[in-house]
């Protein structure tokens, strides 16, 4: 966990993911070193003792102390705009290590149905075990939000776009919800990243993160993260991290530091071809509807212009032919990746019904809108056109 980072105050963004949070060591290294140790020395027992009680701030063990996975957490916090970051072993870690580290058995979530669904597992089938009850309500009503609402809320957790059907929740007047009594507002910027969209800025008190996706951006590890408050991310999640051990691995730390440096980059381009692709797939007469921030046609398009700095690049379309029409089209692809990851330099393709949504009961995925027909596409880098023809391929365009 790091809170004491540095920057030049007229930096942007593009600089701060570049160079936010490194400390050099007496090596005079350019690029962050990776520190493959499980453990550290002291110069003395006065030193191990200080270490240990808190007096004094230096390294102890990697597993809730190390010096790249530090430099990470600078970074991040810094691009995000918050006071603390806790680097974890995944985004569900994150996840997990913010409900456990400030919830208690008896207390209770606002959380948004439209979660990725292992997201909706973790609320409905374990933390309830502990007496921590959840209710889900549709991320688009702020009415179910403030009537779901009760005396022993602490916590409302949404992730907006969400996940597949890139739905907008209003970060603003959720927080001041809120706010008004007394509970956090956690939000999930995974699809957005702090390059699109900053929810600390609208009100929220907590950003989480799958850094195995657009933060890391070559699906090459896993990771997540927790930004916010000192007192919060840098005290209760962190001592909850330290506890329990959902650890980043140093290595992989490394790995998204480099993923930062390009991620803005990478965005405009990603944004780019989901744009293009949307456009595309609305003139289709073998689609049913296009979900996607970046049209006109979409619910919350105004929404979306107002808090996010580009649409993002999840593009959700729903075919006629149902579950059928879906996997031909899936099974055609001969450029874009049949997985269920997201946020890579390479498009991927996935039915969420059958895969990251298949948990849920068949109920429980009507209600949210998740469809037989439905299919979610992650845009890379590639060119559109061949991103396009891949597409129009399994479509019989």
């Amino acid at each position: 966990m790091t809170t004491d980072f540095s920057l030049e105050d007229d930096w942007q963004q593009a600089s701060i993911a570049v160079r936010a949070g490194q400390q050099r060591s007496a090596e005079g290294e350019h690029s962050e070193p990776i520190f493959a140790t499980s453990s550290f020395v002291f110069g003395s027992a006065a030193e191990a003792a200080a270490r240990f009680s808190g007096e004094d701030k230096g390294n102890i063990y990697s597993r809730f102390t190390n010096p790249t996975v530090a430099t990470f957490e600078r970074r991040l916090a810094a691009m995000e705009g918050g006071e603390a970051c806790v680097a974890t072993s995944s985004g569900m870690a994150a996840i997990t290590a913010t409900c456990l580290g400030l919830l208690s058995a008896g207390d209770h979530v606002v959380a948004s149905e439209s979660l990725f669904g292992t997201a909706v597992a973790l609320f409905d089938k374990y933390l309830s075990r502990y007496g921590i009850k959840t209710t889900f309500v549709t991320l688009t009503d702020l009415d179910e939000w403030q009537a779901a609402v009760k005396p022993n809320t602490k916590m409302l957790f949404l992730e907006t776009p969400a996940n597949p059907l890139t739905q907008i929740g209003d970060i603003r007047t959720l927080a001041e919800l809120a706010h008004a009594n007394n509970a956090w507002l956690v939000v999930d910027n995974c699809f957005c990243t702090p390059v699109l969209q900053k929810p600390l800025e609208l009100g929220a008190d907590i950003v989480i993160h799958s850094a195995t996706k657009y933060l890391d951006g070559q699906g090459r590890c896993i990771g997540g993260a927790v930004v916010g408050p000192a007192d919060l991310v840098g005290e209760q999640v962190y001592g909850f991290l330290r506890t329990a051990g959902p650890t980043m691995s140093p290595f992989n730390a490394w790995v998204f530091l480099k993923g930062l440096e390009t991620l803005e980059i990478r965005m405009e381009r990603i944004c780019s071809n989901a744009q293009k692709l949307a456009d595309w797939l609305e003139q289709q007469s073998s689609v049913s509807r296009v979900h996607f921030p970046g049209l006109e046609s979409h619910p919350q398009h105004a929404l979306a212009q107002q808090q996010q700095t580009g649409p993002g690049g999840i593009v959700t379309f729903e075919l006629n032919g149902g579950q059928d029409a879906a996997w031909k089209l899936i099974d055609s692809t001969k450029l874009i990746s049949i997985t269920a990851n997201l946020g890579d330099t390479r498009s991927t393709i996935t039915h969420p019904a059958s895969t990251t949504h298949s948990r849920l009961a068949p109920e429980a995925r009507a209600k949210a809108g998740i469809r037989d027909g439905a299919v979610r596409i992650a845009t890379g880098l590639e060119h559109i056109d061949d991103i396009i023809a891949d597409v129009a391929r399994g479509i019989g365009v």
